[in-house]
């Protein structure tokens, strides 16, 4: 955790902000001890804050890791969140499959950070973080015959979910309103991915449900009623510190914007200013309700059951303790009873359960019925954990224990005036730069860790630059609902130098900041972007000004 200090030679310069302006955007973040830099230098706060700008940036223990004692456990987690895991049925990265989405965690977060744009799309593809989102276009809802996050991927005699052979990703030029050019007459160019999945790639019936009945969809009518979206992984440092927020302060902060924009009227009910949905977990949990904080559809709620806790079970679809049986379709029976009538799924799954249960302490699986043993192994909720609870434990302290990068750049004029810039124009509010953290006494839907098993961070000043709060831009194939919570930015600037995806927005459509802004700028497919009057602003800035917002953007 030691303080490095590194300049790149002009050759290796991001950038620079006009001819004339000797403040390039460097990797220089100062020394953290020195007076004069201000508080936004420490974007995860004293106690969450690395001052690390290295290729490893993203992957720094915090400092409450060091001051618990945890950094061994810290390491371990590590270890599990970087292999992958394989068919074996011993050892540490045993267990996967049947059906998965990725082998390990690095395919989706290359470098702990954002996945990469993608022209094609393969579950053991470096840097793909692309989750397919396959839903009904008529009610917006997941289909039922295939996971919420689906497979790609299956371990033989199993056969994937969806045939990722047939998925073709095409990118398309856009043009906005504006003719993708500013008044002073500089051009950007703006694209974004078309996703087709055709009828024959899926391999059970496709099913969506409507007024409560589940409806199979005939090849026929595939295209007209199945959409299909993608949406990448985000960096995943720091999220502990957003944990840290209270449910009362991210309330508040919903209450604040309700006055003046429309919000969710599936998360927030605007006539009372309350939530209308919260998560819970009653399967592991006592279903006790929490504010929704993380994921583009503010799926999850604390960290404790969020994505990282919930992916390193159904990517991979290792079982663990609390998790002990398989991520299959959402209606819990399609996939299955497809599999059992499969004659090449009967044909090797004699071999696949003699590995699996070799002493067939599950008989229910060896009853020589192949039909009912495949479909009682597939939708068994007594398998075997194969992730023991202290992995799984360690692998959340490394998860809540990453830190965040510095700011950098913050004593310079370009740095002071792209942000002030950032807040006049309006970006600031819904990237609100800034909160405090509560106690952080942790919360766990799944009642499984305390106080006492994981780092925290009390009465932390940090920087995330989002509001917790879901807004809408009206983009070219948007977000399956149109909402997405609005993404953290911190420590994006360091993404190159850590080997992770540079690209911006929730399907990588930006490849650059300028690309990110001016999608915000939307006025088609239903609406007006949430931040189209901030964009109008943008554009009438001179090019130093856009320029200085963009090192901004790219230090914080």
């Amino acid at each position: 955790m030691k303080n490095k200090l590194f300049i790149l030679a002009s050759a290796m310069f991001l950038f620079s902000c006009s001819d004339d302006n000797t403040d390039v955007l460097s990797w220089d973040i100062g020394e953290g001890t020195a007076i004069d830099y201000p508080e936004d230098y420490y974007a995860g706060g004293k106690l969450g804050t690395t001052t690390n700008n290295s290729s490893t940036a993203y992957k720094q223990p915090t400092l409450a890791v060091e001051n618990a004692g945890m950094v061994t456990a810290f390491n371990e987690g590590e270890y599990l969140f970087e292999k992958d895991f394989n068919t074996n049925t011993s050892g540490a990265f045993k267990g996967l499959g049947p059906v998965y989405v990725r082998p390990g965690c690095l395919y989706c977060h290359p470098g702990y950070g954002h996945g990469a744009r993608q022209n094609t799309y393969a579950a053991n593809q470096q840097r793909n973080g692309y989750l397919l989102v396959v839903y009904d276009k008529k009610t917006d809802a997941y289909i039922r015959s295939v996971a919420g996050m689906p497979q790609t991927g299956a371990v033989k005699p199993f056969k994937a979910p969806i045939d990722e052979t047939q998925i073709k990703i095409v990118w398309n030029n856009y043009t906005d309103e504006w003719d993708n050019k500013f008044p002073d007459g500089e051009t950007y160019e703006l694209t974004y991915p078309d996703v087709t999945i055709p009828a024959s790639a899926f391999y059970a019936p496709v099913v969506v449900q409507r007024d409560g009945k589940d409806v199979e969809i005939a090849a026929a009518d595939h295209d007209e009623n199945i959409g299909i979206r993608l949406e990448s992984t985000i960096g995943i440092y720091g999220t502990g510190l957003l944990d840290a927020i209270t449910d009362e302060d991210i309330t508040a902060q919903w209450k604040a914007e309700s006055p003046y924009l429309t919000l969710n009227p599936a998360m927030w009910d605007q006539t009372t200013d309350t939530w209308k949905s919260y998560y819970s977990n009653s399967k592991q949990g006592d279903g006790t309700k929490y504010v929704r904080r993380f994921t583009y559809a503010m799926s999850r709620g604390p960290l404790m059951d969020a994505a990282g806790a919930n992916a390193i079970w159904n990517i991979t679809n290792v079982t663990r303790p609390d998790r002990r049986y398989h991520y299959l379709d959402l209606a819990g029976k399609y996939y299955a009873e497809t599999s059992a009538k499969d004659p090449e799924v009967q044909a090797g799954f004699k071999e696949y359960i003699a590995l699996v249960d070799p002493d067939k302490k599950h008989p229910e699986w060896h009853t020589g019925n192949l039909e009912a043993d495949i479909k009682t192994y597939l939708t068994s909720q007594t398998l075997d954990a194969e992730m023991t609870q202290e992995q799984y434990k360690n692998l959340m302290i490394w998860h809540r224990g990453l830190a965040v990068p510095a700011a950098r750049n913050t004593t310079t004029e370009d740095f002071k005036a792209g942000k002030e810039l950032f807040s006049q124009i309006g970006c600031a509010q819904c990237h609100r730069p800034s909160w405090t953290t509560g106690e952080d006494n942790i919360q766990d839907p799944n009642l499984l860790f305390s106080n006492a098993d994981m780092p925290r961070y009390p009465n932390q000043k940090i920087w995330p630059y989002t509001d917790m709060v879901q807004h809408r831009l009206f983009m070219k194939n948007d977000l399956r609902t149109g909402w997405c919570r609005t993404t953290p930015l911190w420590g994006r600037g360091l993404a190159s130098k850590c080997g992770s995806g540079v690209e911006r927005m929730h399907d990588c459509r930006a490849r650059n900041v300028i690309e990110a802004i001016m999608w915000h700028g939307c006025t088609s497919e239903g609406g007006k972007s949430d931040a189209y009057a901030t964009v109008e602003k943008f554009r009438k800035l001179t090019k130093k000004q856009r320029d200085q917002i963009v090192y901004f953007i790219e230090s914080i």
